[in-house]
């Protein structure tokens, strides 16, 4: 099987290291730094650099970049890809790159199918791709069921990559859901880190300030364009914070014991109650 991977970045790096070492595949990629590209055949990683004419025998494409770099590669090359090709893409939003892409693979013939593997790191580039780093996470497949060879290739990609789980969804499920379980943490943590405290927490912080703050060491660019393309569903899960925050700030400045003592509750319960760390179902859909 012969994959070609877009941007050798994290993702790009770890797809490329991960089904290298599990599986017989011809890995080209594509990659603005010439550098990364030698680096990464030096180190056994993918085959040989791919030029746009490797799309057209590609079995499966991996578009492991930007969104907005995401579409104007394939609008820019969409006439290169092979009719029996499997485009995906990796973006952390669907609502607003989906239905761009599934457009252009509808009008040239190629398969698209939307994607996103739930695992990173705080760093960022080829330097920090792991050929583990999807071990026993989720897999997101957005597709509206129409190509079930392709989600086949998909699903066992994604499974010799080492995923526990792979969730289907539709886009607009995903993107509410993302913006819960990881935009929004990513909010909270920026937040949290621009109090002036923060440059004075040495020696009185422990677990407590590092895994509220962890996310904050943030790529800005890339979760800029994410927070404003998911904007709708960020700012309600925002609204909802700040409400509950506003409740809880409410009940310590009243003194209120038992008003305080119910929200934590609350809290303590819901998190005991779904659980330290759960993919869960998507719309009924599981494997």
């Amino acid at each position: 099987m012969k994959i070609t991977i877009i941007g050798l970045g994290l993702i790009g790096g770890s797809i490329a290291r991960s089904l290298k070492r599990s599986g017989d595949y011809f890995i080209t990629a594509i990659d603005n730094s010439e550098q990364v590209l030698l680096d990464a055949i030096s180190a056994g990683v993918i085959d040989r650099k791919a030029s746009v004419y490797d799309l057209s025998d590609s079995d499966v494409v991996y578009l492991c970049v930007y969104p907005d770099a995401a579409l104007e590669f394939t609008e820019k090359n969409k006439a290169l890809f092979g009719k029996n090709t499997v485009v995906t893409d990796v973006c952390g939003i669907k609502t607003y790159i989906y239905p761009k892409l599934k457009s252009i693979a509808d009008e040239m013939g190629f398969t698209y199918i939307g994607s996103h593997p739930m695992a990173g790191k705080e760093q960022s580039g080829f330097t920090a791709s792991d050929a583990g780093l999807f071990f026993g996470a989720s897999y997101i497949i957005v597709d509206d069921g129409s190509d079930k060879r392709a989600r086949d290739v998909l699903e066992q990609l994604a499974l010799t990559m080492g995923f526990g789980k792979i969730v289907y969804a539709t886009s607009e499920e995903h993107d509410k859901a993302i913006a819960y379980t990881s935009q929004l943490p990513h909010v909270l943590a920026c937040a949290y880190v621009m109090s002036p405290m923060c440059e004075k927490h040495g020696g009185f912080s422990a677990g407590s300030y590092r895994d509220v703050s962890r996310v904050a060491n943030i790529n800005a660019a890339l979760w800029t364009e994410l927070f404003i393309s998911n904007r709708e569903a960020l700012v309600s899960e925002i609204n909802t914070l700040i409400s509950n925050m506003e409740n809880i700030k409410e009940a310590i400045e009243k003194q209120s014991t038992e008003n305080l003592s119910a929200l934590l509750t609350e809290a303590g319960d819901n998190k005991r109650k779904y659980g330290r760390f759960a993919g869960g179902m998507i719309n009924g859909n599981q494997n």
